[in-house]
């Protein structure tokens, strides 16, 4: 990649395959960005609680792109984002 391309590459084909769905490749990038975010404000403070970029990024690049090319590079992997529901108790 030799420019920045924005969400057209990587393709959504692309990462569909790795997410499953939409709503889930929404909730995936959306909370790798702002890890990606907030490891861009704490870099200052010294404190470093997130992981940075896993791929090579761009002065002016968005976290949700550099998150976007980290789940298309196979980078990350993708853990059950939605909630469970509570078993009820069973009333004896």
């Amino acid at each position: 990649m030799t420019s920045m391309d924005g969400i057209t590459n990587p393709p959504i084909d692309q990462l569909l395959d790795a997410a499953g769905s939409k709503y889930s490749l929404v909730l995936y990038a959306a909370k790798r960005a702002r890890q990606i975010n907030a490891y861009y404000s704490q870099l200052g403070e010294g404190l470093l609680e997130y992981v940075g970029p896993l791929v090579d990024t761009y002065v002016h690049e968005k976290p949700l792109s550099i998150a976007l090319r980290e789940i298309n590079a196979g980078l990350l992997t993708i853990e059950n984002l939605e909630p469970v529901a509570p078993e009820a108790s069973v009333a004896e």
